[in-house]
């Protein structure tokens, strides 16, 4: 057997060129082959839509996510039984702050609750007509399967630095919740294919819920404007390297245009894990990181998120924040108050918080009765023997704590472990010396920066709280080194959380600092936090997205490869295919050729069974050897032994094993 290759060079050997016939001009054809690029040469690429934008501009984002940014409700006396309102909180909507107002936007993702399936068509288009949402309904089952079991039990943990297999958290990779995500995120393609046009509209998909939709957007619209941002912490390359779906999540989220990441320890990991995993190389552009990927250019942005000031503005400024500030003050009154805030989580180190807390009252008795902390726990997004073990052991440790520190009139920990209005956490905020995060392992983790707004006042809590100058404003963090806020916070007090006596000396250092100090580290947060809001943020991802996306329509693009292994191969329009005759044409007219020739895939097939040289190879490349004008060399990561004795008969060809290592020149 001799490969296409292998056939090119025999004509070559043979110096028949005068009846090689002519290449003809191959015409444009509209085709998406598996590895294969074809037309080059002549025809126009196929991109699924048009090759230029329209005349026509109106500026339009399409948000993709997991969940919409809607609340809702059942009201029988509405149109389909359900009323909805925008949420006021979630970062979808205020991101649309870093948009100019002309700016239309979408949004994807499914709702927070079921709708029945005779409802969804009419639900669907109020939702589109009222609120710009268009709703992703997934079947129950698949969105179990997908949301509670894939994303939840098998990424969450692994993207947090949980093996796959450990003494508490411990099974064989089911390749059903895999096909589940699968389905999933192809039907949330559907839906953002029904609204986009893919010549001018700019696609931004929201974390690791949605990591495979760029391929399936790319596969439709060759050249669609596409950003990706993970919200979540990315593992390093040998937590990740676990994951039996990695190369295909990699490769996925590899055909997104700008791919963003909260810190630079994250993006160092993604990019370790495409350079060990898939064999890429990375460089710096500009002050820009950049990955080649099939002629792409696919860049990485380093933009770690933040608040909304005016909704926080806005609820410090409500009359009953005011009157909820003043009845904590009054029910803690004389105490030093620290908080937290976390969802119910094994990976918020909730637990190793009340430990800190327990050993700070131990080693300074000085506290006890002076020192609370009210620690405020957000429902579990996901459910498991994990998250009821965090829950069993964080109740069990703030128990203990204030049976052995507490009395009558004092408890050292106030546990809030139902739902509170943002009104109430705001309060609690207002009045703490010191906030702490701590958790083990988290993405952004937005707490620390509330705080400090808060921390800030408005008229209203000043009055309450007692201010009388801007110049009084205080505040402390106690944040743990492996969240994603923590290299933004240089005024913080970096901690880590599981060197419990390290956490409860940092506590005691936030609550005896003098003021003076609290004030400067204050006000250094403060002026990050208020210019670096959820706003920025937007803007400036958006901003690096239409940089990334300029030359789109400038190239040729052409999509190769079958399922979640596609990808774009992109060239410069004055790319050509080097034909045979003109390979032919240099051939003849040149006095001294040097020919390097691999082996696999050129010499022998990649498919062929037996990988010994062919006679008609071993005829071939002494034909060529023959010409005194040539100086032919088999290149191969292949042993020398192997190479050595295959090319005995070809005494005039040079060989370089093992890539190089062991070079044996041509025998003269």
């Amino acid at each position: 057997m001799v490969s296409r290759s292998c056939v090119n060079i025999l004509d070559l050997a043979s110096g028949d060129f005068l009846d090689f016939p002519p290449t003809p001009k191959s015409l444009p054809r509209v085709m998406t082959v598996p590895g294969v690029i074809s037309d080059l040469d002549g025809g126009e690429s196929y991109d699924g839509d048009s090759d230029a934008p329209s005349s026509i501009y109106r500026e339009r984002k399409i948000i993709v996510a997991n969940l919409l940014p809607l609340h809702a409700q059942r009201d029988k006396e509405k149109i389909g039984g359900w009323s909805f309102s925008m949420d006021e909180d979630s970062l979808l909507l205020q991101m649309k702050d870093g948009f100019s107002s002309e700016t239309e936007v979408i949004y994807v993702g499914c709702l927070k609750v079921d709708i029945d399936p005779s409802e969804q068509e009419e639900v669907a288009q109020k939702l589109l007509e009222d609120f710009g949402c268009v709703p992703t309904f997934l079947p129950p089952d698949l969105q179990k399967k997908f949301y509670h079991k894939f994303c939840k039990q098998q990424l969450w943990p692994l993207f947090h630095y949980m093996l796959p297999i450990s003494p508490d958290h411990g099974e064989r990779f089911n390749r059903s919740l895999w096909q589940a995500y699968v389905s999933a995120n192809k039907i949330f393609a559907d839906k953002v294919m029904e609204v986009i046009n893919p010549e001018e509209d700019y696609v931004w998909v929201h974390d690791y819920h949605l990591m495979i939709l760029p391929t399936f957007l790319r596969k439709r619209f060759n050249r669609v404007k596409l950003g990706f941002f993970l919200h979540s912490p990315f593992p390093s390359s040998e937590i990740y390297r676990t994951l039996p779906v990695r190369d295909e999540i990699l490769k996925s989220m590899l055909n997104s245009d700008l791919i963003g990441f909260h810190t630079f320890d994250y993006a160092r990991h993604f990019l370790s894990c495409c350079s060990r995993m898939l064999g890429l190389d990375y460089e710096s552009k500009r002050g820009h990181i950049g990955l080649e990927y099939f002629g792409r250019t696919v860049y990485i942005k380093i933009l770690p998120v933040g608040v909304h000031m005016g909704r926080l503005q806005s609820v410090l400024n409500l009359p009953s924040t005011h009157m909820k500030v003043k009845e904590i003050q009054e029910q803690l009154k004389g105490k030093k108050i620290i908080v937290g805030v976390d969802d119910m989580d094994i990976f918020k180190g909730i637990s190793l918080k009340l430990l800190a807390m327990e050993q700070l009252l131990q080693q300074h008795t000085e506290l006890q009765g002076q020192l609370v902390l009210v620690q405020i726990v957000k429902p579990a997004r996901s459910t498991g023997k994990d998250v009821q073990e965090a829950k069993r052991e964080t109740y069990t440790t703030a128990k203990r704590i204030n049976e052995t520190y507490g009395s009558p009139v004092y408890d050292p920990v106030i546990l809030i472990d139902h739902q509170i209005p943002l009104y109430e956490t705001i309060a609690y905020y207002c009045v703490a010396e010191c906030c702490i995060v701590n958790a083990v392992r988290d993405g952004m983790n937005l707490v620390p920066y509330k705080y400090v707004v808060c921390r800030q006042g408005s008229p209203l809590v000043d009055e309450a709280t007692n201010i009388s100058s801007p110049s009084c404003r205080t505040s402390m963090l106690v944040v743990s080194e492996f969240i994603g806020c923590s290299p933004s916070l240089s005024g913080a007090i970096r901690v880590n959380p599981w060197d419990v006596d390290a956490v409860a000396d940092a506590l005691n250092v936030a609550i005896t600092i003098p003021d003076a100090e609290k004030q400067l580290r204050h006000e250094k947060h403060y002026r990050y936090v208020s210019t670096h809001d959820v706003a920025y943020w937007a803007r400036s991802f958006m901003q690096d997205l239409e940089r990334a996306c300029k030359d789109h329509f400038s190239k040729r693009c052409w999509g190769i490869g079958f399922g979640l292994g596609f990808r774009v191969v992109s060239l410069s329009p004055n790319f050509r295919k080097l034909s045979i005759d003109h390979i032919v044409s240099i051939y003849k007219r040149t006095n001294r050729r040097a020919i390097f020739l691999d082996y696999d895939g050129t010499i022998v097939p990649q498919t062929s069974m037996s990988k010994t040289p062919s006679p008609e190879v071993i005829s071939i490349l002494n034909n060529l050897c023959r010409d005194p004008k040539n100086i032919v060399f088999i290149v191969s990561g292949r042993g020398k032994d192997s190479l050595g004795e295959w090319f005995t008969p070809c005494e005039k060809l040079g060989v370089a094993a093992e890539h190089g290592y062991f070079i044996r020149c041509r025998q003269n």
